[in-house]
C-alpha cells in the first residue's frame, strides 16, 4: 500500500522552482514522499534543472496535494462516522428485538384475534395509490373517522391490542415512542409468525418443544431479513380518502383483483394473501379458486402448506408482505436510535 502523502512533504520541491512563462503540464507524480510536476516545451530548452511552472500550474499542483492530505486525514472521522452507525444499527436490532417479544405475548394471549391484525395490516397499506403517491401503511388507520368506515368493521378489538402494546413498547423505548405505523406492520407479523410455529407444532402432533424445533430448522425466520430493515416509518396525523379499501367480506374476486393490481400486485399475491382477507382462511380460498386466474396460486399454498417446510407458501407471503408493508412509505434509518451516554473518565475512582 502507498504511504499517504503529506502536503508540507511537497513544498520543498515545489518551492524550488522559479516561476517562469507556461510549459505544458506532462503528470503529477511521487518521488520520495513529494509529488513533483514536470514539464516540456517544444519550442525552447528547459533550464534551471527542467522546473519550469507558472502560477496556474503551481496552483494545480498544490491542489492535488492537499486532497491527498484531506483524504489521508479524513480516515479518523470515516471511522468514527461507521462505529456511531454501528451503534445505531446495534440500537434499533435491539429495540426491534423487544418489539416483536411484546407483540409475540399480546398476540398468544388473544388468538382469537389474529385475522383480525392481519386485516388491520392489510387495509392501512391498501390505502396506497400510484398515481398520487399518498396512503400507504402510514397509520391512519388508528384514526377514528379512518377505523369506524364500513371495510375496517370488526377491526377495533385489533387496533386496541396494538394500542395497549405501544403503551408497554413506549415505556421501554430509549429512542422515542414508535410509530403506530411501524408497530401495525410489525404486528402482522408477529400473527404470521405464530401461525407459522402453530402449524410446525400440528405437524408434531401438538407437542410444543417439537414444533418450535421443527419450525427453527424449517422454518422461515432467514427470509424476514428486507422486512425488518424497513423500520422507521412516520405516522400520518390524517385518514386517508375514502372509497380505497373494499369489503372483503362482501367483494367479489374481480373486484379484489382490481385492488390488488392498482397497487402493482397480481393472483399471485391475491391468492397468497388469503388469510388477510377474512376470518376463515379456507372459505376465502374456496371464493379465490373459483378465478381461473387465481386457482393454480391457490392450490400451490394448499399444497405448500401440508409439506413439513411449506417453503413456497410462506417464502411469498413474507415477500408480499414486505413489499405491501413499504408502499410509498420513505423509511427513517435513524428512527428510535439515541445518543450514548459518555463515561467520564476522570470522575472514576479507580
Amino acid at each position: 500500500m502507498v504511504a499517504a502523502i503529506s502536503f508540507f512533504s511537497t513544498l520543498p520541491s515545489l518551492l524550488a522552482c522559479p516561476l517562469q512563462h507556461s510549459f505544458p503540464l506532462i503528470a503529477h507524480k511521487r518521488t520520495n514522499g513529494a509529488i513533483v510536476c514536470n514539464y516540456t516545451d517544444d519550442e525552447s530548452q528547459i533550464s534551471n534543472g527542467g522546473c519550469l511552472i507558472k502560477r496556474r500550474d503551481l496552483v494545480g499542483c498544490l491542489g492535488a496535494a492537499i486532497g491527498a492530505e484531506v483524504i489521508s486525514n479524513s480516515r479518523p472521522f470515516t471511522e468514527r462516522a461507521m462505529a456511531a452507525d454501528l451503534i445505531q444499527r446495534r440500537q434499533r436490532s435491539e429495540f426491534q428485538s423487544n418489539v416483536k417479544e411484546t407483540l409475540y405475548t399480546a398476540i398468544k394471549g388473544k388468538p382469537e384475534l389474529l385475522p383480525s391484525i392481519l386485516t388491520l395490516a392489510l387495509n392501512d397499506a391498501m390505502t396506497y395509490d400510484k398515481a398520487t403517491k399518498s396512503g400507504g401503511p402510514n397509520g391512519s388507520i388508528r384514526l377514528r373517522p379512518e377505523i369506524g368506515r364500513p371495510e375496517n368493521s370488526g377491526l377495533s378489538a385489533a387496533l386496541d391490542l396494538v394500542m395497549e402494546a405501544k403503551k408497554e413498547i413506549d415505556s421501554y423505548s430509549k429512542g422515542g415512542p414508535i410509530s403506530f405505523a411501524d408497530l401495525i406492520q410489525y404486528a402482522a407479523q408477529a400473527a404470521i409468525k405464530k401461525t407459522f410455529l402453530d402449524s410446525a407444532i400440528r405437524k408434531c402432533g401438538g407437542n410444543e418443544e417439537k414444533g418450535r424445533l421443527l419450525y427453527t430448522a424449517y422454518g422461515s425466520n432467514g427470509q424476514w431479513g428486507l422486512f425488518d430493515k424497513q423500520f422507521g416509518r412516520s405516522d400520518s396525523e390524517n385518514p386517508d380518502p375514502e372509497g380505497r379499501i373494499p369489503q372483503w367480506g362482501k367483494a367479489t374476486v374481480q373486484e379484489m383483483k382490481n385492488k390488488f393490481t392498482a397497487i402493482g400486485f397480481g393472483p399471485r399475491q391475491l391468492a397468497v394473501m388469503s388469510a388477510f382477507l377474512g376470518p376463515d382462511q379456507l372459505a376465502t380460498e374456496k371464493l379465490l379458486a373459483s378465478d381461473p386466474a387465481v386457482l393454480p396460486w391457490v392450490e400451490k399454498y394448499q399444497r405448500s402448506r401440508e409439506t413439513v417446510s411449506q417453503t413456497d407458501y410462506e417464502v411469498d407471503l413474507i415477500t408480499t408482505l414486505t413489499k405491501l408493508s413499504s408502499l410509498g412509505q420513505q423509511i427513517n434509518y435513524e428512527a428510535y436510535t439515541y445518543p450514548v451516554k459518555r463515561i467520564e473518565l476522570s470522575k472514576l475512582k479507580l
